[in-house]
């Protein structure tokens, strides 16, 4: 069965920064384009950022600038660099591997993020 784990939540203050980690297992990591979604308290899950198979990478307009997504096929891992944080980040962070051939989607257990002073 198909695992997603992330890591690396936790509190920060406004204009600080959190490295998170989705570490992938039983699947052909280097096949899928991998996401990271966001939910905050009473909102509906967003798409935050998104890498292809072939790197090729897009962001949420409000991250743009701050947020880098980025990929590792040969530790099955995909990363979300989060600078600049603001208190409108704060939100659970989910990672997704999206397999573009079939429209299957898998989720990882989500890692909880909060900005705040």
């Amino acid at each position: 069965q198909v695992q997603l784990v992330e890591s690396g939540g936790g509190l920060v203050q406004p204009g600080g920064s959190l490295r998170l980690s989705c570490a992938a297992s039983r699947i052909m990591f280097r096949l899928y384009a991998m996401n990271w979604y966001r939910q905050a308290p009473g909102k509906q899950r967003e798409l935050v950022a998104t890498i292809t198979s072939g790197d090729s990478t897009n962001y949420q307009d409000s991250v743009k600038g701050r947020f880098t997504i980025s990929r590792d096929n040969a530790k099955n891992s995909v990363y979300l660099q989060m600078n600049s944080l603001k208190p409108e980040d704060t939100a659970v962070y989910y990672c997704n591997a999206h397999e573009t051939w079939t429209l299957r989607d898998y989720w990882g257990q989500g890692t909880q993020v909060t900005v705040s002073s």
